[in-house]
């Protein structure tokens, strides 16, 4: 274990983490992975919870397996580029190709459910732009990283419940980036949740 999870474990969590991890065991519950006992115990420890390392053990072995059912969403630059951002729903699996003019997908607004998200990237020529939520976290291990090469400027951190986006393919000439919002996207958001 490196000393940036050890860290962040003995962050203290906010009523709204816990407030997460309880909605997590409900659901839970209500698919009939856990029982009704073992849901008052756990309920009990989420509302109790002092610190993220609290959390985290509650809801680490109620990770749902996605299965993509249809066909992913595929998202090509082509000659002009293309965004997907805004309210929208975010599939097990997403396609995004780059092409001439580059793709940006922006999570920030995106509606997930999620628990692991699989983002095949095509840099190609312009390369592919992302923006996660705060607390949502990247894997990057499987990615070559080609002549443009990848610029993770996410943080390691997890939000309880949060979605992991897990990135395979090629950066391609244009490279990718993933990071979070920056201030003057993170105004906004703020303005639109007012």
């Amino acid at each position: 274990m490196t000393a940036e999870p050890a860290r962040s474990a003995r962050i203290r969590a906010s009523d709204a983490d816990r407030e997460a991890v309880v909605e997590q065991l409900r659901e839970a519950a209500a698919e009939g992975r856990i029982d009704l006992d073992e849901l008052d115990t756990r309920l009990g420890q989420a509302l109790s919870a002092k610190t993220y390392a609290e959390l985290a053990p509650l809801t680490e072995d109620l990770v749902p397996i996605e299965v993509a059912i249809g066909e992913p969403l595929v998202i090509k630059g082509g000659m002009h580029g293309v965004r997907r951002s805004g309210v929208w729903k975010v599939p097990p699996v997403i396609l995004a190709q780059g092409g001439m003019g580059g793709v940006r997908i922006d999570f920030t607004r995106a509606e997930c459910r999620l628990r692991e998200i699989a983002l095949d990237v095509r840099g190609e020529m312009a390369g592919v732009r992302i923006v996660i939520p705060e607390g949502w976290t990247t894997h990057t291990d499987d990615l070559d990283p080609g002549l443009g090469g990848l610029r993770d400027r996410t943080t390691a951190e997890r939000t309880p419940g949060a979605p992991l986006l897990r990135l395979t393919g090629s950066c391609g000439m244009g490279g990718v980036v993933v990071r979070h919002p920056n201030f003057r996207e993170r105004r906004k958001l703020r303005a639109l949740k007012s």
